[in-house]
């Protein structure tokens, strides 16, 4: 479990080691995360400003997620809806649970589509982030990604397509450890395949077989697949499998 854990830590050890100025922004991306524990969960906001830093890049973020929050509890809340009005923000990622079920569907479509509205009056990109569902549902991720998919086009939003990239590595491997121990958070490696696609749509940047983006404790072959599945899944040509 410890070697396990390391993975999040790498992360921000390969940043800190990357050379400082080349190629960096002179304006950070300021990014807001909205969700719940699928987000906080190993801190995935983190893990992408470590791959940032890394690459040379700049990543500022703030992160406003509760436990078993969907995003009209946020709406409700209040705090994510005041974040949007600073008008400090150029994207605004945003999840909430699985919501493959057809009410659920609903509910996301509904609830994205205001809340993009209110981003894009604040001048900030709204985006969805594809989630997945609990371990002992797993034949549903289909369903999940259709209804991110779908919510994000109703909703006019940029689709960060995490669980789309867990399905194509479960293609190549399908005992790979993405989910933690309870099921359905995601352990350390399904944060750090979720942070490479919002990491590589958020720059456009490049990311197979970059030796940056690799965590010391995570092996090559295996850090290469979710590489190449997080390409695949926002839409670059990439064979799959390593």
């Amino acid at each position: 479990m410890r070697a396990c854990l390391a993975v999040v830590v790498a992360v921000a050890t390969v940043a800190a080691l990357a050379t400082h100025g080349a190629g960096a922004e002179a304006r950070p991306l300021r990014v807001l995360f909205v969700g719940n524990s699928l987000t906080a969960t190993n801190d995935l906001p983190a893990v992408v400003a470590g791959l940032a830093r890394a690459t040379g890049r700049s990543l500022e973020y703030r992160t406003i997620a509760f436990g078993g929050y969907a995003l009209e509890d946020h709406w409700a809340q209040g705090d994510a809806r005041a974040a949007l009005g600073s008008r400090s923000w150029d994207v605004v990622v945003m999840q909430q649970g699985p919501s493959a079920l057809p009410e659920s569907q609903t509910n996301l479509r509904e609830w994205a589509s205001r809340f993009a509205d209110e981003a894009r009056a604040d001048g900030t990109r709204p985006a969805l982030l594809t989630v997945w569902p609990e371990s002992y549902r797993r034949g549903a991720l289909r369903d999940v990604i259709a209804s991110y998919r779908r919510a994000a086009a109703a909703a006019r939003a940029e689709l960060y397509p995490a669980g789309l990239a867990w399905q194509l590595a479960w293609r190549c491997k399908p005992a790979l450890g993405l989910y933690g121990p309870d099921g359905f958070h995601p352990s350390p490696l399904g944060t750090y395949a979720a942070a490479l696609v919002l990491y590589g749509r958020l720059f456009k940047a490049p990311l197979v077989g970059i030796r940056a983006l690799r965590p010391a404790r995570v092996p090559q072959r295996t850090a290469l697949l979710l590489q190449k599945a997080a390409a695949k899944a926002l839409g670059r040509p990439r064979a799959p499998c390593p």
